[in-house]
């Protein structure tokens, strides 16, 4: 453990790309680190110490025991199980009181509401009858969720009908703990909005620039950073809520704080991540200090770093999917001869169709060039 090396060794549950993203910075800081991994194969693979089922409280117990912090690169780790880490005596950041909020979508509109954060028109829903009176109240359509579980598009459908969620209603019964749907209205938005905040468990934070993301299929395609074209006041009103949220439910790390831009000039809270974002990747290259850095400092209880912009502008594209055969690297030669401006990331996944398999990161002055040159990188992975 990090007391008898030195140094202070982070435990990381989940091995996606998250996590793998936060070892080069771990090492930067002098910090050690730790992957609890679903699978041999996972995106984090390299620095897994352990692989097994997040679910299983004996696996989570005994990786915890290796550590002296624990974080997540996922939030879908049973809130009992973190409550007893806590009980043991282990450092758990964000704490299992914050996580919830991110765990539960009914919950997190619940605290949003109560710390008067804007949100969109909502109602827990318990069945077929509740849902159809919420439609009938919203113009016959709304956006329909489930409480629990769901990312990039996963777990959303856009209905008219309350039948169309009728499945989801028999799940919710089969699992005979009462649980609800998440009913909102559809929102009339000009774009959509990210902004990030990181905390320490003082209480001292910081936030990035309110960046753009732009959604194709549910998955966040594109990140432009800073949002362009911004009223000022809007992008006050994003750090505003983005600050009031992250002290609100207390968190430690980063926190994402997803949001619509209504045409009526309104900001209403969407999403929120707690632990670094996909609207953050473009903070690696783009900012003194990256979303990954930063999260590590301060889940360490460390000072945090400045989070300027280290150019005018920054584009993140995702790769969705990536190349019909192989793996993403089997390109690179290609893409770093015809883009030497890029810098490219592999999460060392197999390509499938809408699966994030990479991203790709351009910084300059002129946001549309910079734009223009991120899509034809990332395009070099079709």
């Amino acid at each position: 453990m990090g007391a008898e090396s030195g140094s202070v060794r982070i435990g990381v549950i989940g091995g996606g790309q998250l996590a793998r993203m936060m070892v080069p910075p771990a090492i930067h800081l002098g910090l050690r680190i730790s992957v609890l991994a679903e699978t041999e194969g996972s995106s984090a693979a390299r620095a897994a110490d352990a692989v097994g089922d997040y679910r299983d409280p004996d696996t989570v117990y005994a990786f915890a025991d290796t550590v002296d912090v624990v974080t997540f690169d996922h939030e879908h780790v049973p809130n009992e199980i973190l409550l007893e880490l806590e009980r043991r005596g282990v450092a758990v950041h964000p704490r299992p009181e914050a996580l919830q909020f991110a765990q539960d979508k009914i919950l997190m509109r619940q605290k949003l509401e109560e710390l008067g954060v804007p949100v969109p028109s909502w109602a827990a829903v318990s069945d077929e009858g509740e849902l159809q009176a919420f439609l009938d109240a919203h113009g016959g359509r709304a956006v329909v969720k489930t409480a629990r579980g769901g990312y990039d598009g996963k777990g959303v459908r856009v209905i008219s009908d309350a039948g169309e969620a009728r499945d989801w209603f028999a799940t919710l019964a089969e699992d005979g703990r009462g649980g609800q749907l998440l009913a909102e209205e559809l929102v009339d938005f000009t774009r959509e909005l990210s902004q990030l905040v990181a905390r320490r468990p003082s209480g001292d934070a910081r936030t990035w620039p309110v960046v753009e993301t732009i959604q194709r299929d549910g998955v966040c395609a594109e990140v432009l950073a800073p949002a362009p074209v911004a009223d000022p006041a809007t992008l006050a009103r994003a750090a505003e809520i983005g600050e009031t949220v992250a002290e609100g439910v207390g968190v430690t790390g980063v926190l994402a704080v997803e949001m619509f831009e209504t045409r009526d000039g309104r900001v209403l809270v969407n999403e929120l991540a707690m632990r670094p974002h996909n609207s953050g990747h473009f903070s690696i290259e783009g900012s003194v200090t990256s979303q990954f850095e930063q999260h590590l400092r301060a889940v360490a209880d460390l000072p945090l770093g400045d989070t300027a912009m280290t150019a005018s502008a920054a584009v993140m594209v995702n790769v969705l999917g990536g190349p019909a055969e192989g793996p993403m690297p089997v390109r690179y030669a290609a893409a770093l001869a015809a883009h030497p401006r890029a810098k490219f990331h592999s999460y060392d996944k197999q390509p499938r169709p809408g699966r994030k398999v990479g991203h790709v990161t351009v910084t300059g002055e002129d946001l549309d060039t910079v734009r223009a040159e991120a899509l034809a990188a990332a395009r070099a992975f079709d």
